[in-house]
């Protein structure tokens, strides 16, 4: 009879304690995550825009070379 007031007890100890913890520290973790992804973010735009200049400047180096060589074959 006395183990179920003491399980008691030991469960709404603990029940308490968690809901008195402070989630600052998981706030914190969040909001690093968050600015991580965004610089992620960033870091991705900015190499797609750099892949996409170094695309369209070797389809134009390209079709320079192709007009050269038919410029040649004519």
């Amino acid at each position: 009879m006395k183990i179920r007031p003491m399980a008691l007890a030991a469960i709404a100890s603990t029940v308490l304690l968690v809901g008195c913890t402070s989630n600052t520290a998981l706030q914190q973790s969040v909001d690093d995550l968050s600015a991580k992804v965004d610089a992620l973010s960033n870091d991705v735009s900015m190499m797609k825009n750099d892949s996409q200049m170094a695309y369209d400047e070797a389809k134009r180096a390209n079709e320079r070379i192709d007009n050269m060589a038919q410029s040649y074959t004519k």
